[in-house]
C-alpha cells in the first residue's frame, strides 16, 4: 500500500486543530471553484496531515452552499489517502444522549440542491456506495475512542437532510420510523465524492441534540447545541489525534474506495476530450491515464 496521508473535515464546533507542529494555511484553487477555506497543512507525530473546516472559520457557509467537490479535489492534490470527517448530528434514538460518538457506517441521502459528482460533463461514472465508510478507519475510531473513554455507538446511519432549517416533528418521526440513528446536514454528497475520488473515508458523528421527536426537547435551538458542540470538540481534538497516531495500523487492503474507479467509468475513452481529463487529473487521472 502506498504512503498513507489523512485528512480531516472539521464541521461545527470544529474550526482549527490545536497542538500541531509545522502549521500552515494553504490556499488551493480547483477545477470547481475554491473549497470553504484554506486547507490547513501540519505535522503530528511524525505524520503529515490536512485539515478543512467545512463551514469556514467562523461559521460562514451553510449546508447547502459547502462546495464539497472543492474540499475534496484540494484533499486529494494534497495527497490525503483517508479521511476522517468529524460532523455534529442531532439524535433520533433515546439511546443516543448528546456528547455520544457514532461511528457511522451506512447514509441516507435526503438532500436535493447539491452538486454529487465529479463526472457531469462528458465523462460518465457510477461507484458503488453499498459500503460508504472504511472498515480500517471505522476500527481505528473504535479503539481510539474505547481509549479515551469517550461514549460511543459503532456503527449506525446518518440521514443527510437539505438544512439549514431543522426537521419539523413529522420528519423526525418519519426518520425514527426508518431505523435511522442520527440526522445532519453535510456528510452527503461530501462521502460519495470521496468515494469517485478513490479516498477511504469515515464519518465520526457527535450527537448534540435530541432532534425534535423528544417529548423534553421538543425544540432544537442554537444555543442548546453550542453548549454540547464545545465539550464535543475537546473530545474530537483528542480523538483526532490519537486516529494520526494510529490509523495505519489498521488494514485498509479490501477497502472499496482502494481502486474503485477501475469498474465505474462508463464513457467510450474516445469521447473523452482533453479538457475535461485535466479538469479531473487529481479526481480519476490514475485511470484516465489509460
Amino acid at each position: 500500500m502506498k504512503n498513507r496521508k489523512l485528512g480531516i473535515i472539521g464541521g461545527s464546533g470544529i474550526y482549527q486543530m490545536e497542538g500541531f507542529e509545522s502549521t500552515k494555511w494553504k490556499k488551493i484553487k480547483t477545477s470547481w471553484g475554491s473549497p470553504s477555506d484554506d486547507v490547513m497543512t501540519a505535522e503530528f507525530n511524525g505524520n503529515n496531515i490536512c485539515f478543512i473546516p467545512r463551514h469556514s472559520r467562523g461559521h460562514k457557509i451553510n449546508p447547502t452552499n459547502i462546495n464539497f467537490r472543492a474540499n475534496i479535489d484540494a484533499m486529494k492534490q494534497l495527497g490525503v489517502t483517508d479521511i476522517i470527517s468529524v460532523s455534529a448530528v442531532g439524535s433520533l434514538k433515546e439511546s443516543l444522549s448528546p456528547g455520544t460518538f457514532v461511528i457511522v457506517d451506512q447514509f441516507i441521502d435526503r438532500t436535493f440542491s447539491r452538486a454529487k459528482t465529479f463526472f457531469d460533463e462528458e465523462i460518465v461514472a457510477h461507484v458503488s456506495m453499498a459500503k460508504p465508510t472504511s472498515k480500517g478507519l471505522r476500527e481505528c475510531c473504535e479503539a481510539v475512542l474505547k481509549k479515551l473513554n469517550i461514549n460511543y455507538q459503532m456503527g449506525g446511519t446518518y440521514v443527510v437532510m437539505e438544512g439549514p432549517q431543522f426537521s419539523t416533528f413529522a420528519e423526525s418521526n418519519l426518520y425514527r420510523s426508518w431505523k435511522a440513528d442520527v440526522i445532519g446536514m453535510t456528510n452527503m454528497p461530501e462521502a460519495k465524492l470521496a468515494r469517485e475520488a478513490e479516498i477511504r473515508y469515515c464519518t465520526v458523528a457527535m450527537v448534540t441534540d435530541y432532534d425534535c421527536w423528544h417529548p423534553d426537547h421538543d425544540e432544537v435551538d442554537v444555543a442548546m447545541v453550542i453548549k454540547t458542540l464545545q465539550k464535543n470538540a475537546t473530545n474530537a481534538q483528542s480523538m483526532v489525534k490519537e486516529v494520526i497516531k494510529n490509523f495505519k495500523n489498521f488494514s485498509i487492503d479490501k477497502d472499496p474506495a482502494n481502486d474503485c474507479l477501475n469498474t465505474a467509468i462508463i464513457t467510450d475513452p474516445k469521447q473523452r476530450t482533453k479538457k475535461t481529463i485535466k479538469k479531473l487529473k487529481y479526481i480519476a487521472g490514475r485511470v484516465l491515464k489509460k
